[in-house]
């Protein structure tokens, strides 16, 4: 009997480094040599489910959502079914390659609330050199820094407040490996007018200090958020784990006064700690 159940299975291997999953929120194009999102979503069907779950509980229908590092989707693409048809996500991805998957995965989910930009996302309005991969060897695709490169491939770099006037924003999510306070300092406007949730990765120890307090001083309560790479209950029911003890660092960060409710996740109460810390 035909059933419409979803079930984890390559659609799609040319043979080729790109190869399409059918996964636990859509289908989704992929690097087979990405060491941890393509090969998360080949060996399971998602990636850092603990993240979705977080944003499933954030938006809601309606939402408007800005995510800078979008990388090829995986977290746009159940955003943007959860704020539906009457939300939106702008969704900004400097890297050509990720970008490119990006694009193909919001189409191949016939999403048309999702605004993809193939834009760098900083304090100023400048040109910037973007690093580029090669699709045939091993690489972290979501491990990217843009900082102090000196060639690749010419992408415009903007600030938020310049590019945008949005007249809601409900999350904020930042994932731009090291660059995150540029982006908080190019986005002041909306975070002080609109007092988003923001979300963001902290896991560069000698940065956390400065963006721990640069975040507090724009009086939002910080909880940390370790969403483990492997997720037991994968989509795709495999019980091998291949990231072991593999975290993610991440930041989640609710305007003052807000009466968010955050249950289960643990308040920094300091600018100076980090998980990665000892003692």
């Amino acid at each position: 009997m035909e059933t419409n159940v979803r079930k984890h299975e390559i659609l799609v291997n040319s043979g080729g480094p790109h190869r399409i999953v059918r996964g636990r929120h859509g289908d989704f194009i992929f690097n087979h040599n990405d060491i941890y999102i393509g090969r998360s979503l080949e060996k399971y069907g998602e990636f850092s489910e603990a993240e979705v779950d977080l944003f499933k509980q954030l938006c809601r229908p309606g939402d408007l959502v800005v995510e800078v590092g979008a990388n090829i989707g995986t977290n746009t693409i159940p955003i943007a079914n959860c704020v539906g048809p009457t939300g939106r996500v702008l969704a900004f991805e400097p890297q050509a390659l990720a970008f490119h998957m990006l694009c193909g995965n919001v189409a191949l989910n016939n999403l048309t609330n999702v605004h993809c930009h193939p834009l760098a996302v900083g304090r100023e309005e400048a040109e910037i050199f973007v690093p580029e991969f090669r699709t045939d060897l091993e690489v972290n695709l979501g491990g990217l820094s843009l900082e102090n490169a000196s060639s690749g491939r010419r992408v415009r770099q903007i600030k938020l407040d310049s590019l945008l006037e949005l007249p809601r924003m409900r999350l904020l999510k930042i994932d731009v490996e090291g660059m995150e306070s540029d982006v908080l300092v190019g986005c002041s406007d909306h975070i002080s007018r609109l007092r988003p949730v923001i979300y963001v990765e902290n896991d560069r120890v000698d940065r956390s200090e400065k963006l721990i307090e640069q975040i507090m001083a724009l009086d939002y309560d910080l909880f940390w958020h370790l969403p483990p790479l492997y997720n037991p209950n994968n989509f795709a029911g495999d019980a091998e784990n291949v990231f072991p003890n593999l975290i993610s660092v991440n930041m989640l960060c609710t305007p003052k006064r807000s009466n968010a409710q955050i249950n289960g996740l643990k308040k920094v109460t300091s600018a100076a700690e980090h998980p990665f810390k000892r003692g």
